[in-house]
């Protein structure tokens, strides 16, 4: 009995030795699937940022054409706004008159284009050196916009004026008597209007207008539509989706 116990002793002794757990050692699959893991986590950390970098470019464009749209309508609105107030209103309020200058026999003081405005004066008081608008007495009786250069009393005890235009060579080659109480008086002169006015009056022009105009207002709700930030618009206390994580 004691010749088992001895050998058997040693043999237990080893068994249990072996049992035990051996010392935990990272092998070569294990680095590489960390490895793995750590690169993909590092790549969703790059594109993040770029999609975030394109998405506010997007919305920067979006924002800066809405603007641009915006003040392009304000800016049609108002112009037709101070054209209709100056041609339509203002001669029936405050009694001037509006020409548009088609020659350029008085300039540079007054171009072809430019808007002449003009007040009803009593014929007793203009004088040499006034610009006048008045019917020319000869031809077709056109409307001209000339400079009085000398006036003269009529045998009926009227006024008849010489006119010259400043970049003319020589006097208009006739003598208008003029007739009434009061002749148009250029008071003021309105650059690039008269040009602006013949354009909007081409048929062309005017269908634009016509179908521009509602065709901005359509593209600036759109625009104030893509503008909107959604975030915004979503309640504050709604969960935001969480990111997967890398495990």
């Amino acid at each position: 009995m004691s010749t088992l116990t001895s050998i058997n002793g040693p043999a237990l002794h080893g068994r249990r030795s072996a049992a035990k757990p051996a010392a935990t050692t990272p092998t070569a699959s294990a680095v590489v699937e960390s490895a793995v893991v750590e690169t993909a986590t590092e790549t969703a950390a790059v594109k993040q940022p770029a999609a975030a970098t394109n998405a506010t470019n997007a919305g920067t464009f979006r924002r800066i054409a809405a603007t641009a749209v915006k003040f392009i309508g304000i800016g049609a609105l108002v112009l037709a706004a101070l054209a209709f107030v100056l041609l339509a209103i203002g001669p029936r309020v405050f009694g001037y008159q509006t020409s548009t200058m088609l020659t350029g026999s008085m300039a540079p003081l007054i171009n072809p284009g430019d808007v002449v405005v003009t007040v009803p004066t009593p014929i007793t008081d203009v004088k040499v050196g006034d610009i006048i608008t008045y019917h020319i007495p000869v031809e077709d009786q056109r409307v001209e916009t000339h400079r009085i250069t000398e006036i003269t009393a009529t045998a009926d005890g009227g006024v008849a004026v010489q006119t010259k235009g400043d970049a003319n060579n020589g006097i208009d080659p006739w003598i208008a008597t003029l007739e009434g109480k009061t002749v148009d008086k250029q008071v003021a002169t309105i650059p690039y209007v008269g040009n602006a006015i013949r354009t909007l009056r081409e048929p062309m022009v005017m269908n634009i207008l016509m179908y521009g105009a509602p065709a901005i207002l359509v593209i600036g709700m759109l625009a104030s539509i893509w503008t909107k930030d959604p975030n915004k618009s979503a309640p504050e206390g709604a969960a935001q989706p969480q990111a997967a994580s890398g495990e």
